[in-house]
């Protein structure tokens, strides 16, 4: 009897190590940061905030969702209303990987493994220097559960400071850098 329980406290031991160390190991994404721009930490919480829109671009499914300062300023009408965003407005944009949904009526396409996700954060002093804005990539790695910032190689290519985004969003300037509409609900 005594041989059995030592022999069940080896295994008991050996799993919660196995477990444990894989708890350790485990990356937090919010201690990962762009080289001289934003850190996964300014976005604590984004997997929860409103969808600003959805939308399919080179074989990705995405969701903008925003932070209540982005959702209030468009329910007030910006940009369209000629005004800009107020310092402290966000934006997430989530990639997926499409799949088919086999099972379902019509196999309808949604989303699959996460691709990478993208952050927008307006703070006009920080980002005085491109246009108020500043941006952030991560791409995704589902092997690993791990996010790391995005580089050149990239489509499109994701330089390492907050000025990443800011060569494509000067193509909607008059929009105040965002691409992004809020449509009716």
């Amino acid at each position: 009897m005594a041989r059995v329980l030592s022999g069940l406290m080896v295994v008991i031991v050996v799993v919660l190590a196995v477990v444990g160390g894989r708890a350790i190991s485990a990356q937090d994404k919010h201690n990962v940061q762009v080289s001289g721009g934003l850190a996964f930490s300014e976005f604590r919480g984004y997997e929860s905030w409103p969808v600003i829109a959805i939308s399919e671009n080179e074989g990705k499914i995405a969701a903008i969702v925003g932070n209540p300062v982005m959702i209030d300023a468009y329910k007030a009408g910006v940009p369209g209303n000629g005004k800009p965003f107020p310092d402290g407005a966000k934006m997430a944009k989530i990639h997926w990987n499409p799949k088919k949904q086999e099972a379902y009526p019509g196999q309808p396409t949604v989303p699959g493994t996460q691709h990478d996700v993208d952050f927008m954060v307006k703070d006009s002093k920080r980002f005085a220097d491109s246009g108020g804005w500043g941006w952030g990539a991560f791409d995704y790695d589902a092997a690993s559960d791990t996010f790391t910032p995005a580089t050149l190689a990239d489509k499109p290519p994701q330089g390492n400071d907050a000025k990443c985004g800011f060569a494509c969003h000067t193509l909607v300037k008059n929009r105040d850098y965002v691409f992004t509409e809020y449509p009716t609900r």
